[in-house]
């Protein structure tokens, strides 16, 4: 029985997800239609009776089982409804300082997979690339996020928001604000998390600065944004800002996730 169960486990975990702007009803039918659609027919080249997981995006899983497909309409019928295993009990918000070009993917994709909950662009003094209204890229980045879910096996696909002047991001919301500081010599990221917080926190926000690093006066004002914000180091060597966010986030995950 143990053993039928294991196998079924693994059977699910590595079924391929789909994810949905509405939500499925158990015993009832749901429709694919577009690119996942497409993507299931000429790509998968799935058919009928093979089993997926539609995800609502708002960590719940339903199992389906494809009952008809036509060109670009792909039929389902949900068998049965979980929440998401995956999603961490912690929900983490990324603060990143805009990096040079072609970073920002990598940054996105690597989050999504280590549990962030959502990633805010953030434009600061030394940032090398300045926000472009006209810049189209924030689709690419919210495409890759919902690429990295599926693959990671996530209940949500992470929102990739537009940059915002740093002076302009609302960090009153967090239970804790951790500012990653290279001149930061009195305060680990380790010793924060092991020492000095006593509850787990419900909501984080991680702060990572450009390659340039962030000015005294923008520590200043993070610092004093939220009462329970601290800047910590990532250790004795000093972390691109593309492997900084990823760090803390992995150190964060691998302390809080039961």
């Amino acid at each position: 029985m143990a053993r039928s169960a294991r196998r079924k486990s693994i059977k699910e975990k590595h079924m391929r997800r789909f994810f949905t702007e509405t939500t499925p009803i158990v015993g009832e039918s749901f429709t694919l239609s577009g690119e996942e659609a497409r993507h299931i027919l000429t790509v998968l080249r799935m058919k009928c009776g093979d089993e997926v997981l539609l995800v609502s995006g708002d960590g719940t899983e339903y199992s389906a089982c494809i009952e008809s497909c036509a060109r670009d309409k792909v039929v389902l019928k949900v068998t049965a409804e979980e929440q998401c295993m995956a999603e961490p009990a912690t929900e983490v918000t990324l603060f990143q300082c805009l990096p040079k070009s072609g970073k920002t993917e990598t940054i996105v994709q690597k989050c999504v997979e280590l549990g962030i909950h959502d990633i805010q662009l953030v434009s600061s003094k030394r940032c090398v690339v300045k926000p472009d209204a006209k810049d189209n890229k924030l689709i690419r980045y919210n495409r890759v996020a919902q690429e990295a879910s599926k693959q990671s096996g996530r209940g949500i696909s992470p929102e990739v928001k537009a940059p915002k002047a740093l002076q302009s991001c609302d960090f009153s919301g967090f239970d804790l604000l951790i500012v990653a500081y290279e001149n930061e010599q009195e305060l680990s990221l380790r010793t924060l998390l092991r020492e000095k917080i006593t509850e787990k926190p419900q909501r984080v926000g991680i702060f990572i600065g450009p390659e340039g690093g962030l000015e005294m006066a923008e520590v200043e004002f993070l610092l004093a944004a939220n009462k329970n914000a601290y800047s910590v180091s990532l250790g004795r060597r000093i972390l691109r800002t593309e492997t900084a966010g990823m760090a803390m986030l992995a150190m964060l995950m691998y302390e809080l996730e039961d």
